[in-house]
Parts: C-alpha cells; structure tokens; sequence
C-alpha cells in the first residue's frame, strides 16, 4: 500500500485516480459528516452549488430531508443548519437526508469521486479509516486535504498524518514503505510535533481562528478529539455517502 498526501484538492494530479481517496476536511465538514451518519441520517448528497443543493432537495419531503448550507465558517441564510457536528443529535437527523454544501469540503469530494473507492476521515474517525484501509488493502491511496479556498490548512495535513502514524503502528512497517510522496513524510512528522496538543494545533489554524471569532470554540473541542466514532463515510454513487 502506498500513500501519498495533497493538502488541496487543486494539488491532486490530473488524469489518474487511486484505487482509494480519502477526503478530509476536519474544520468542519468531514468531522460532521461522521458526526451525521453516527447520528442515523440515512445518507449525505454533496453539492458545491447552493441552487443545485435546494433544487435536488426538492424531491425530498421536508420532514425526510435536511438542508446544511456553510459559506466563510456561517450557516446559510434559509437552511436548516450550517456545518457543526455537534448539531447532529438521533432526533434531528436519524433518518433524514442531508444535503450538504460547505466552502471547503464538498469541493474536495467532488475533485476525487471518480477513484473507484472513496471515503472520508476526520481526526474523530482516524482509528476507523485505518481499519478500512487494513481490511481492503488498496495498493494506491491518496489522502487530500480540503484546504481553505485553495490555500494550505493544518488540521487536514494533521489528520492525513495520524492515520498514516497508525498504519504504519498497526502494521509494524517502515514508513518508508507507506508514503508515496515527500508530503505523507510531512505529515507525519507534523503530526509528530502536535498529537499530544490537537486542540491548540486548531487554535493556531487560520481556519481555527476563523472559527473562534464566530464563537464556535465548542466545534473546535470536538473536532480535535481522536479516534471517537467508529465510523467511515463511504461513497455509495458520486455526491453521495452513506455509512
């Protein structure tokens, strides 16, 4: 198994896939992601246009379907809600379809929906991720951060470096063995530097600060935790996953 990192989705080379891609967007989209399916939503439609979003929904009654809508950290005018975790609770979302839109990390997984297999990964699902990866042994696998609007983040080359800390633990290799490309070292080297201080990582991140000036100090808190939900979101048809 080789794995190779792209911080951004504008990273990832043209013209070949993987046999598996993995999105991250810990601030906050794969983070909720998770969050939603633990929480029973019966499956999550991505989509990078809002008007495309509402009009998709539409075949949906409004009592089997939920709108979650995030531009610059905020909830959309009109939608039901933004792009926190912690608003996923089994009586809002158990059974509903979530149709998703944010800034960042429903354009990561549309740039990646062609590989054949595709998931998403959070530092709250890492041990998760690593499972699934052990159980289908994919030769290639491409780990891409969602970034913010095109520019380096943090919290995702973070998160792409703990679950290839905990590969090579699990499997007893030589990371050498594992990367595909300089950036997977990176990774795992700032994932080195910082796991014992994730949360004070996101508070660094410029997309963190972004969050503590909207006063969302409680998404931070909950998106730094590793390994809490055994759960990997999973491509079922493109722009749509399921648990």
């Amino acid at each position: 198994m080789k794995l190779s990192v792209y911080h951004t989705p504008e990273e990832v080379p043209d013209g070949a896939m993987p046999d598996c891609a993995i999105a991250i967007d810990v601030l906050r989209a794969t983070s909720t992601m998770a969050a939603a399916l633990d929480a029973g939503a019966a499956a999550i439609h991505v989509f990078s246009d809002l008007d495309t979003l509402r009009a998709a929904s539409e075949q949906y009654s409004p009592e089997t379907r939920l709108l979650a809508g995030e531009r610059g950290g905020g909830k959309v005018a009109g939608f039901d809600l933004g792009n926190s975790p912690l608003d996923h609770t089994a009586a809002l979302s158990a059974h509903r379809t979530l149709f998703m839109s944010t800034t960042n990390g429903t354009r990561c997984l549309q740039r990646i929906q062609d590989a054949p297999i595709v998931i998403t990964a959070a530092l709250t699902t890492r041990q998760a991720v690593v499972d699934f990866l052990i159980r289908q042994g994919p030769k290639t696998v491409w780990l891409v951060g969602s970034g913010w609007e095109g520019s380096y983040s943090l919290e995702d080359t973070v998160c792409a470096g703990a679950i290839l800390h905990r590969l090579t633990d699990q499997q007893g290799s030589d990371l050498k063995d594992l990367v595909g490309n300089d950036a997977a070292i990176a990774a795992v080297s700032l994932y080195l530097q910082w796991r014992d201080r994730l949360l004070d990582l996101l508070h660094h991140a410029t997309h963190g600060q972004r969050l503590l000036r909207l006063k969302q100090e409680a998404d931070l808190g909950y998106c730094a935790q590793l390994d809490v939900l055994d759960i990997v979101p999973i491509q079922k048809h493109p722009g749509v996953l399921v648990r």
